[in-house]
């Protein structure tokens, strides 16, 4: 029973320095060469990395060329089988507001091991509050809004749809 229990402190203790060690800037480095290839720039004012964590605080999101929004903070917290990743005060382009919202307040997207095919979202915004998921094996994203009536995303009515529960967008990528 003893080298079972000197087993799993061994791994604990190899997961537990493997993620405190691991390099979290050079990985959004890398991330951000990643989006690059496809004409998307992240310009981030300051960067802070923790045991568990990297944050990013007053984002800039370009797109080909033209800046399309602005981000607060960006919170990224692995435990490797557990992550969130947190955006706090993403405000859009006004161009974009016929389109969509342009003031979310907060999203939350968390993956986790015991789900590991689905990431789950939460997101709150002018428009109220939505909850939904991305399917990673089917590529498909689903967002149920919280309020019944339609009152702050009359944007997206024509992409959005009905159920007994409410309003609901659905979309594969």
């Amino acid at each position: 029973m003893q080298m079972v229990k000197k087993i799993f402190i061994a791994i604990a203790l190899v997961w537990i320095v493997l993620i405190v060690f691991m390099p979290k800037q050079e990985l959004y480095y890398k991330l951000e060469h990643i989006l690059k290839k496809n004409d998307i720039r992240l310009n981030e004012e300051k960067i802070d990395e923790g045991w568990f964590s990297l944050r990013l605080y007053n984002v800039d999101v370009y797109i080909k060329g033209i800046k399309l929004a602005t981000i607060d903070e960006v919170d990224f917290f692995t435990l490797l089988v557990y992550s969130k990743l947190e955006v706090k005060n993403l405000l859009l382009d006004e161009s974009l507001k016929a389109k969509i919202p342009t003031q979310i307040s907060d999203i939350k997207a968390v993956h986790s091991m015991v789900t590991p095919l689905n990431v789950n979202l939460d997101i709150e915004g002018s428009f109220g509050g939505a909850t939904g998921y991305i399917n990673l094996k089917t590529k498909n994203l689903q967002l149920d809004f919280n309020n019944t009536s339609i009152k702050g995303i009359e944007m997206l009515q024509s992409t959005l749809q009905k159920n007994e529960k409410g309003w609901y967008y659905e979309t594969s990528f």
